[in-house]
């Protein structure tokens, strides 16, 4: 895999001062169209952190669609590459890191996440997800019932979703802006609370 396709811009070291962040790493989980992109990218801009969308890296990797890596390949092969990119993305810094909907199914993606952390979680209802995708190709939603099947992934995942989650935030009705200042705030009382757990240990 191409080194480059993860690395962090140079002036990634002097941008690490011009603000007070609460963290200089953290990863966007949930399901499909909850706003992990968008609000991940703001997110980053907010924090001037560098922004990694883990889907549009195995895209530019395979110089496929992921459509067109599940239509050849199947899922399999596509939860690898997502693997090798999770793994890859824990070890940068001064990251915003989007991942995709189903990152969690892995133990092993959960594990990465979780212990490198934070990680926020984004939820939206079934309703709102499927407004929000049924006018883009998703392979996991080609099926007779797209909205149904939503609610099932949905039930399936959010064990996973819970497991790896610092911060909750649901994305119902509401502006970017305002769904960020929330991470911002949680991130910073999380910040807290871990560096009182590390002086109390």
């Amino acid at each position: 895999m191409d080194e480059q396709l993860l690395a962090v811009p140079a002036d990634a070291p002097r941008r690490r001062h011009l603000i007070d962040r609460p963290v200089s790493w953290v990863a966007m989980a949930g399901f499909m169209g909850t706003g992990k992109s968008r609000i991940g990218w703001e997110l980053s801009r907010r924090l001037q952190l560098t922004f990694i969308d883990t889907d549009r890296v195995i895209e530019r990797v395979s110089s496929m669609r992921i459509s067109e890596i599940f239509e050849l390949y199947g899922e399999a092969v596509f939860r690898d590459y997502e693997t090798e990119i999770v793994r890859r993305c824990t070890r940068l810094e001064d990251v915003v890191i989007s991942t995709g909907g189903g990152t969690v199914v892995r133990p092993e993606n959960r594990a990465l996440l979780r212990a490198r952390g934070p990680v926020v979680v984004l939820q939206a209802s079934a309703e709102t997800v499927y407004k929000r995708t049924r006018r883009h190709r998703r392979p996991m939603l080609e099926v007779g019932d797209p909205e149904q099947r939503i609610r099932d992934l949905m039930v399936q995942r959010t064990p996973f979703y819970e497991e790896v989650a610092s911060v909750t935030i649901s994305t119902d009705g509401r502006d970017s802006q305002d769904v960020v200042d929330e991470i911002v705030e949680q991130l910073e009382a999380w910040a807290e609370a871990r560096q009182g757990h590390e002086a109390r240990a």
